[in-house]
């Protein structure tokens, strides 16, 4: 009973950073700060694959998505960074509600109806996982890595071409 009770505090807690992040990324109107928030966000997704008794799941999410796609994200606005912070526009909020509630709806019933259909899968091992990533999986593997970094290449392209349009 302590243990499920110690679960369910953990849980509350993981939501807790996850909503919390969430709401610094969405609500923020400095990009720093909005890419902290997503940061807090990711860490806590990590610590809810932990309660999920996967910790391969979570150093991953950690490595990649904190360390990586993160750190391509900050290159990103430190390098396209203009000289105005954008400002909060409501029309523009409200004109791009419509699609994104479409996109939003579109997710839900897709996994909605992905569950419905839905068995367990046995579990796998992590040597099998390797041995997929390095054999089956290598080209959308190593397709991943080539497109980020094409988009950090193209980055530092929109960086360098702001500075000498400045000069």
């Amino acid at each position: 009973m302590t243990e499920q009770l110690a679960g369910y505090a953990a849980f509350g807690i993981y939501i807790f950073i996850i909503l919390a992040g969430g709401a610094l990324a969405v609500f923020s109107k400095n990009l720093v700060r909005s890419l902290v928030g997503l940061i807090v966000t990711l860490f806590g997704v990590a610590g809810m694959y932990l309660l999920m008794a996967a910790p391969f799941m979570a150093l991953m999410q950690i490595m990649i998505y904190v360390g990586a796609v993160s750190v391509l994200i900050f290159f990103a606005i430190m390098l396209t960074r203009t000289d105005c912070e954008a400002k909060f526009d409501i029309k523009r909020l409200l004109k791009s509600a419509v699609p994104a509630g479409i996109a939003a709806a579109t997710m839900v019933l897709t996994i909605a109806r992905s569950r419905i259909n839905f068995t367990l899968p046995q579990e796998v091992s992590l040597k099998v996982i390797g041995k997929a990533l390095l054999t089956t999986y290598m080209l959308p593997f190593e397709l991943i890595s080539i497109v980020l970094f094409v988009a950090m290449a193209g980055a530092v392209a929109l960086g360098f071409e702001r500075r000498r349009e400045k000069e």
